[in-house]
């Protein structure tokens, strides 16, 4: 039984964009530390290949390579702020919040006097 590997879904021209600048973000920060694309594979446990890519903002590449390869750059810890302020599934949830009742006051009875 031979697994065919999955079609890799469609991304829009903007998701592309941001995975190239985050390709070359990681290229930078590993020029920046003088680490060469063996070493730095070899740190990751990855293939040259793998990082070349990783760095061209290729949508194939696996998250958690993304990771292997933020280690090696003392980075993992910015993988941890991905989608930590989600200010507008924030403002969707207030958006749904139900009102508040208050009680209906009593029509006020007039006193004869």
């Amino acid at each position: 039984m031979s697994c065919m590997p999955a079609k890799q879904p469609i991304l829009y021209p903007s998701q592309m964009k941001l995975l190239a600048a985050f390709g070359e973000r990681l290229r930078l920060a590993r020029l920046r530390r003088h680490l060469s694309l063996d070493t730095a594979s070899e740190r990751a446990g990855i293939s040259k290949m793998t990082l070349f890519r990783a760095e061209q903002g290729n949508p194939a590449v696996a998250l958690g390579t993304y990771l292997r390869i933020l280690s090696v750059l003392k980075l993992e810890s910015d993988l941890d702020r991905l989608a930590s302020d989600d200010r507008l599934g924030r403002l969707l949830q207030d958006i749904e919040l139900p009102e508040r009742r208050r009680p209906r006051k009593s029509p006020e009875r007039h006193r004869d006097g």
